[in-house]
């Protein structure tokens, strides 16, 4: 049973609300209240300091949500390890897990994707990052883009599962859950080469994007496919260039 005892309304309404949105039971009892006999874990806020025999997490009133991930973990034993996996991709799966739980997912567009991570592991336990070896070249630049933590680059051969009726744009999201459970190889940074595929791909779209139905050159490509420029910068130097 998880127990909420705090004095401060702003913890008790972000904890209490929290606890609801996610369907998990709990009871409240005021400060210095003896606990109820099935208590397992409590949550309290930065005044609290009750007297409890079993394990006490305090709830910041800014974050809420992070407390109740950490009492997810107390109860479902988990050995309280930050693992974040990252599928890849123009929109990048992430799913954030702790132990054996996943406590958070997203899908965001791929330059969103560090500072998201930055986010989720401010504070945690040991963290570490697995992310997919597809999608190479924004791959690459996520990797360099993550905060100092361990990067593990995991083989994704099979991680995204069959999609059912109704479940149309999860798959980025559950193959980074799988992501994050597989060992994979310790990195720093992924030096990438781009294959004229993907150069002639980047000019495909640099020519859908031209106002005047013109491509990059390759040289513009390669800078775009490192992340030195977007589309849009490289065709505004693609006219510099050509004196228009």
């Amino acid at each position: 049973m998880i127990v909420v005892a705090t004095a401060d309304f702003e913890v008790y309404h972000g904890v209490v609300n929290e606890l609801r949105d996610r369907g998990v039971p709990f009871t409240t009892v005021e400060p210095g209240e003896d606990l109820p006999d099935r208590a397992s874990v409590v949550v309290t806020g930065p005044d609290g300091d009750p007297d409890a025999d079993v394990p006490v997490v305090t709830a910041d009133p800014d974050d809420p949500r992070r407390a109740i991930d950490e009492v997810l973990t107390v109860l479902r034993g988990g050995d309280g390890r930050t693992v974040v996996g990252i599928d890849p991709g123009d929109r990048p799966g992430i799913a954030v897990t702790v132990g054996d739980s996943i406590v958070a997912a997203f899908h965001v567009p791929a330059a969103q994707t560090a500072d998201v991570v930055a986010d989720e592991l401010e504070d945690a336990a040991d963290p570490l990052v697995r992310i997919g070896d597809g999608a190479r070249m924004t791959g690459a630049r996520i990797i360099d883009d993550l905060p100092d933590v361990p990067i593990e680059l995991v083989d994704e051969t099979g991680t995204t599962p069959y999609l059912g009726t109704g479940a149309r744009g999860m798959g980025d999201v559950l193959a980074a859950v799988n992501i994050a459970r597989i060992e994979g190889e310790e990195v720093e940074s992924r030096d990438i080469e781009p294959t004229a595929g993907e150069i002639k791909r980047i000019k495909e779209r640099s020519r859908e994007q031209s106002e005047t139905n013109r491509a990059i050159d390759e040289e513009l490509a390669r800078r775009v496919a490192a992340g030195e420029l977007t589309i849009p910068e490289a065709l505004a130097e693609h006219r510099n260039d050509d004196g228009e």
